[in-house]
């Protein structure tokens, strides 16, 4: 029998290797080249469906699992069929041996270049035990399992992989743009960044662009997590995959294929599903730990039980469906995150956020927004309230920097009527000086530019300057004609909802820290409004990064939201690192994770979902660690043998994986009851 064994792989071998040099020369030929970094960065348009299925579906994997299911099918068969005409059980032993040769092949490299005993060098004594053993129905069974399983794997993967991706669409097959006053349809991949694209009503938006005209109710949802659709008009951006639900645009192109916003997240995404989860790291760190007291165990068994006993042993394989169930785990929950418009570039990010004690805020852009708005004014020579904001609108009328359209702002909310300007001198850093229709000379600025001017100050104004400057408060200057009518005091606009996300986060058991550059006063005044529980003032860009480096240091594990470029080093300190988008491109760059909506609103939502995903995980890995220990003591106590261990690890699989796939099983039942 052992000759016949010999034989047998030889041939089977033979043909193995064969098989795989046809599939590595296949597969050669439809790998897709490498993009060089100038063509991963173009907007020329691309063939972006076709990259996208090449990338997401590679059909090698599957093909294999479906062979050696098929073999592993023919071997049962045989063993059966070995029952009535013994001859036909050499059938099955060449089908399990060459269903062994790639265990071995992996056994070998961990033997020989890792110099380490793991799960493969035990698959090549457990696979083989079957065939030297005589247990053709049992290994021809075990492989039959196994190899479904793989399939199972692969398909699910694959599955949920593409169904991650799908959350930002695909492009169309051809657009309409407008060309000398007449609307034509082109392909999709002819648009270039000199067309004008247009969209209507119920259509997706196929590329980046800017609105050239045209007025539109759009549901970005799908990219940004907004609840709410947005109004969006001329000189507005607006980004493939989102949804006209009324209205109609003509569109300017700026970025087309790769160079989406979707098809960039979606390409993230994707490499993002490649990282391992810690706890999937951990678990085969423990399913290759136990290889060598496995063995000693099937070693004992055989001495005490027999052949089926240690076989059974040997086919416990503690912690090895981690394997298979934790990359599936880990791409619903990275799909779920992205559904809620929270794109996590790194899967082990999630993992990081379970030891997360202590979130750390930056301050200036990410507590605050950017346009700050009126906190008050300050009079003089006579001047009133009205007649200040109204000389001070008047002359940012044309002005678009966060200053001007906060007073604006309040002008409009105060219903002020604004006075025509005949010409306007801008003093770059200092102010803008501005002749009303009614022959005023405005002049709106800072105390130096007023001091250039030579308007004059009083002391009441110093005092209330000063003042302001103690609190971390911004000033301008108004003077109408040759007098300073006022100063209007502008404070920072907290963002509306960060309230409410320290409170969740605070629920959540998690410390909050603000890092700011600003003065101690307006930074502690801050962070006793919000309820925050300790801040550092008065901090450089490097001091931010010391500062996470100094909590570490005590031991806390830190989380860092910020959003400008001052932030970069301290973002890339961090344990985890959070930004927005819209932040600047080095911030979201540099972030592990990017909240989609430019907003914080999330940010809770993120704990959460890393929770779910560790509880997730555990739970899955219980399900496949017990039926190993039940097999473990069947067999010494119970007279286990070797279908009993096919079926409680099969068993263990099978509840791994449907606990995997928990989020989209209750996802579907919260659908059919709504």
């Amino acid at each position: 029998m052992i000759a016949l064994l010999l034989v047998a792989s030889g041939a089977v071998y033979s043909v193995y290797s064969a098989r795989e040099k046809t599939q590595r020369k296949a597969l050669q030929e439809i790998a897709p080249q490498p993009i060089s970094p100038a063509e991963a960065d173009s907007s020329m348009p691309t063939n972006t469906e076709n990259d996208a299925k090449v990338l997401l579906h590679n059909p090698e994997p599957e093909r294999e699992a479906k062979h050696y299911l098929q073999v592993a099918a023919a071997s049962l068969g045989f063993a059966i069929g070995g029952l009535v005409y013994a001859p036909l059980t050499l059938g099955a032993a060449c089908c399990l041996v060459y269903m062994t040769i790639p265990f071995w092949k992996n056994a070998y490299a961990s033997l020989m270049e890792e110099k380490r005993i793991n799960m493969a060098v035990l698959d090549s004594v457990v696979l083989p035990s079957y065939v030297l053993f005589h247990f053709y129905i049992a290994g021809s069974l075990a492989h039959l399992l196994y190899f479904y399983s793989r399939k199972v794997l692969v398909k699910t993967e694959d599955h949920t992989r593409q169904n991650l991706i799908n959350v930002f669409g695909e492009q169309p097959r051809s657009v309409w743009i407008l060309k000398d006053s007449v609307e034509i349809e082109i392909p999709f991949e002819e648009l270039d960044n000199n067309c004008l694209v247009i969209v209507r009503t119920g259509e997706t938006i196929p590329i980046d662009g800017i609105i050239e005209q045209g007025i539109a109710s759009i549901d970005q949802h799908i990219l940004t997590g907004e609840s709410q659709p947005v109004e969006k008009t001329t000189g507005d951006d607006v980004f493939a995959s989102t949804v006209i639900l009324s209205g109609s645009l003509h569109i300017k192109v700026s970025k087309t294929g790769r160079a989406t916003v979707a098809a960039q997240i979606g390409e993230i995404l994707l490499k993002t599903a490649d990282f391992k989860s810690s706890i999937q790291s951990s678990g085969e760190r423990l399913a290759d730990s136990s290889a060598v007291p496995t063995l000693l165990l099937g070693a004992v068994a055989l001495s005490t039980v027999g052949a089926s006993g240690a076989i059974a042993i040997l086919n416990a394989s503690f912690g090895y469906s981690v394997r298979v169930f934790a990359p599936i785990s880990l791409l619903n929950y990275l799909n779920i995150a992205s559904h809620n418009g929270i794109l996590v570039k790194d899967g082990r990010s999630l993992d990081l956020l379970t030891k997360v004690d202590t979130v750390v805020f930056d301050k200036t852009g990410t507590l605050t927004l950017e346009q700050p708005h009126v906190g008050g004014v300050y009079l003089c020579n006579g001047f009133s309230e009205k007649t200040l904001l109204q000389a001070a609108a008047a002359a940012e009328y044309k002005q678009t920097h966060p200053i001007a359209r906060a007073i604006l702002a309040e002008a409009e909310a105060r219903e002020l009527a604004l006075e025509e300007i005949q010409n306007a001198k801008y003093e770059v850093g200092y102010g803008i000086k501005v002749q009303l229709s009614s022959e005023q000379l405005i002049r709106v600025g800072s105390i130096r530019f007023m001091q250039l001017e030579g308007i004059d100050i009083p002391k009441q104004i110093h005092a209330a300057i000063q003042s302001a400057h103690e609190e971390g408060h911004s000033l301008v200057l108004v003077a109408i004609n040759e007098q300073l009518a006022g100063v209007i005091e502008l404070h920072a606009t907290i963002r509306p909802e960060i309230k409410k996300v320290i409170q969740d986060l605070h629920a959540l058991g998690l410390s909050i820290c603000i890092i700011s550059g600003d003065n101690e006063k307006p930074t502690k005044n801050l962070a006793q409004k919000l309820g925050i529980d300790s801040y550092f003032a008065e901090a450089l860009p490097e001091d931010k990064a010391k500062h996470i480096e100094a909590l570490q240091a005590e031991g806390k594990q830190v989380c860092f939201i910020g959003d400008g470029i001052n932030d970069s080093i301290a973002l890339k300190k961090a344990n985890v690192s959070i930004s927005m988008r819209g932040a600047s491109s080095i911030a979201t760059d540099t972030a592990q994770v990017v909240l989609m909506d430019k907003t914080l609103e999330k940010i809770p939502d993120l704990f959460k979902v890393a929770k779910e995903l560790e509880q997730n995980m555990k739970r899955g890995f219980a399900l496949t660690i017990i039926p190993g220990a039940i097999c473990v003591g069947g067999v010494f106590f119970l007279g286990f043998g070797v279908l009993s261990s096919i079926l409680l690890f099969n068993l263990g699989l099978i509840a791994g994986v449907s606990n995997s796939m928990q989020p989209v099983t209750q996802k579907f039942l919260n659908r059919k009851l709504l």
